[in-house]
């Protein structure tokens, strides 16, 4: 069985675990651990006492929320799996992971609900060219013949999907499996290694058959084996590993394993796969363009730990790292405090990483997920992160109690730090702070984790949306500012005329003064008392799309100044606006929804029930199957869309929102907008 040319003589590999919302990657993470002697007994996520999801959140919730780490050794190799997260509102983890990966195994369960879900994790891997596996987990509980889950499966995947096994029926369960390279038939053993078999006399037309087209696939990449095939010529054994080894590497084929992660099943053979199929990390560090350097780590996920501070897991793709060694990321420098390898979230020390490692290294305060390390200053390469995908869900957020001000600001800096797909925006207008993720469940974590870890309590609530107002109508209005005190006064007198503009073209202030009616110094005062009151017009919303003009006036040589016809202009605006018809206006974005084509008719309806206007929808360019559905939607209306979105997509959908334009806000929506905003005025 052929291994890659170059191998090191310590070949440690990455590998990351993906696949759809509960398909069995924390399962499988557990299995592997307990047959490779990490741990005693193999735990399991319902009993809450696996080596991943080991942290209050996600026990309390019942799944992934976070990356989890562990290394193993196996036949004298050295494997760290990453166990990533499947909800779509928690991937963002995986998306830094994947990039320094040398192989991903995709889990997934033999249903066809889960094939958009599986769409959007292998269409990832396929675009960054990363190999990858599919395991066909809880095989033991599959309603539908595995010949028929194959074709299944295949519309998530532009590159053929191989199986690699057939399983061994006995009364309607599945008892082991055929091994089609290696054409050896298994015996499950549960938590065991299976035990090999004399080939059962019913399934040897289904191995021949099963065998072949695998063969067939193979061959579709290798003139030999075509021809082999075409002349009825067995191919050698060898040939088939070595064609199934390099044409996994170079991502045209994905070969399918079957299993039971819960039982133990497949556990030894996936690591046989692994073992000698997957790319080491000099294909991986030349994939990523990292070439000639004297030492490079990508770091693919940063923690805060309560006893160590911080840790940054970095996979090392060049050259050795150690403890105290300096090290640099652009125009960072920072002091590596410790080399680690990771159990769950239990750091270990080592030794120094060298080339194919995944360690943690500690304390590099000043750098960043998805940065890349080198010893050497100023090194002109550097590995392309992976791309976090827009916040589409946002809660205004405060501490509950005053004190505690700057801490959130803090402990929430450190959490962001750890998941960047969370941010932060401070929206002046509206006087909040908003917390933006990727869903509801997202946000909840954020804030679970905010209490347990940094012992803040916040509040949150619906973000207030930025309500505008403009004017209908114009109006001519004389502002007069005078008072008398002692000694010298205060005197300022304008007219000015109030219209409307334009929708979107915000405000204007211009001048018609003749004579000497009104110190031409004043003017500029009188512009910055009308802008004064623009932050709060009649409705009590800043106001847009009004042009102001100065007519006329008089003054005082003695008494007038600049702050009088200041507070002259804001006068007459605050007495000529409500003259002219204001009216409230609402913000409307322009949305781009991608759902899977059967999705389309019930996003249809969930945009016609916010308020929104259908634009149009075509086909998603390069995902077979999917949609693109244009819309405008009040933003007032978005908060909840992600919400319904996943719900109606088994948890798949998602959009894009920016601001398109104002339009006016009537009738009871606008009735119910001033009635809050007068409440809470009050």
């Amino acid at each position: 069985m052929g291994q890659a040319q170059g191998q090191p003589a310590r070949s440690a590999r990455c590998i990351a675990l993906v696949g759809p919302y509960l398909s069995g990657k924390t399962t499988l993470l557990e299995s592997i651990l307990a047959r490779t002697g990490v741990i005693n007994r193999q735990g399991a996520t319902a009993a809450k006492n696996t080596v991943g999801d080991a942290s209050d959140e996600a026990r309390h919730h019942g799944m992934s929320v976070e990356l989890n780490a562990a290394t193993v050794e196996f036949l004298g190799d050295s494997f760290t799996f990453l166990d990533c997260p499947g909800s779509i509102e928690f991937q963002a983890d995986s998306a830094n992971v994947l990039a320094a990966c040398d192989a991903v195994v995709v889990v997934c369960e033999p249903d066809e609900k889960k094939v958009p879900a599986l769409q959007l994790i292998l269409k990832q891997l396929e675009d960054r060219g990363i190999p990858h596996f599919l395991f066909l987990n809880k095989i033991d509980k599959a309603e539908t013949r595995v010949r028929d889950i194959v074709p299944m499966l295949q519309p998530a995947s532009t590159v053929p999907l191989v199986l690699r096994q057939v399983p061994i029926w006995e009364s309607g369960i599945v008892t082991g499996f055929i091994d089609l390279a290696l054409e050896r038939a298994h015996v499950y053993r549960e938590h065991a290694a299976s035990e090999v078999i004399d080939m059962p006399k019913t399934l040897a037309d289904r191995e021949q058959e099963a065998r072949f087209s695998m063969l067939e696939k193979l061959a579709d990449y290798d003139d030999a084996l075509m021809e082999q095939l075409l002349e009825d010529v067995p191919p050698p054994r060898d040939l088939v590993f070595d064609d199934l080894s390099k044409e996994l590497r170079e991502g045209v084929i994905c070969p399918v394993l079957l299993g039971s992660a819960e039982n133990g099943n497949g556990i030894l053979r996936l690591l046989k796969a692994l073992r000698h199929e997957a790319p080491f990390v000099g294909a991986t560090a030349e994939r990523l363009g990292v070439e000639d350097a004297s030492s490079c780590a990508f770091v693919m996920k940063t923690f805060h730990t309560a006893h160590g501070g911080k840790l940054s897991l970095a996979r090392v793709l060049a050259g050795k790292f150690a403890d105290g060694d300096t090290v640099y990321a652009g125009d960072t420098e920072e002091r590596i405090g410790g080399v680690f390898s990771l159990l769950g979230h239990e750091p270990v020390k080592r030794e120094a990483a060298m080339a194919g490692d995944t360690v943690a290294f500690g304390r590099l305060e000043g750098i960043k997920t998805g940065e890349t390390l080198s010893s050497e200053k100023g090194a002109s390469f550097a590995v392309e992160p992976g791309e976090i995908a827009d916040p589409v869900y946002g809660l205004a957020i405060e501490a509950k109690e005053k004190k505690d001000d700057v801490k959130l600001t803090a402990a929430l800096a450190k959490i962001i730090e750890e998941d960047p797909s969370l941010s932060i925006t401070h929206n002046q207008d509206m006087g909040e702070m908003v917390l933006w993720g990727q869903g509801e469940m997202h946000l909840r974590v954020a804030l679970e984790r905010l209490t347990r870890k940094y012992g803040i309590a916040a509040a949150t609530h619906p973000r207030q949306i930025p309500y505008k107002e403009t004017i209908r109508k114009s109006t001519e209005v004389r502002g007069r500012h005078k008072k008398q005190s002692g000694g010298h006064g205060q005197f300022g007198d304008v007219v000015v005329t109030i219209g409307p503009l334009s929708r979107g073209e915000g405000f204007a202030f211009s001048e018609k003064i003749t004579g000497g009616v009104a110190a031409r110094t004043y003017i500029p005062s009188v512009e910055i008392g009308v802008r004064d009151y623009l932050h709060a017009g009649p409705l009590g919303f800043p106001v847009v799309d009004v042009a102001v003009c100065l007519i006329d006036g008089s003054y005082h040589s003695v008494d007038s100044s600049d702050m009088a016809f200041r507070q002259a202009g804001r006068i007459a605006m605050t007495e000529g606006m409500p003259q002219c018809q204001p009216v409230l206006l609402e913000p409307i974005m322009a949305v781009e929804i991608a759902v899977p084509s059967e999705a389309t008719a019930r996003i249809n309806s969930i945009v016609s029930s916010h308020r929104g206007q259908i634009l149009g929808f075509d086909a998603r360019p390069g995902w077979p199957g999917w949609d693109v559905v244009q819309a405008n939607i009040p933003e007032a209306e978005i908060q909840t869309l992600i919400v319904e979105l996943r719900s109606a997509t088994a948890g798949v959908g998602t959009f894009h929102a920016k601001l398109d334009h104002l339009a006016e806000l009537v009738g009871k929506a606008a009735d119910q907008v001033l009635a809050h905003h007068g409440a809470k005025a009050a």
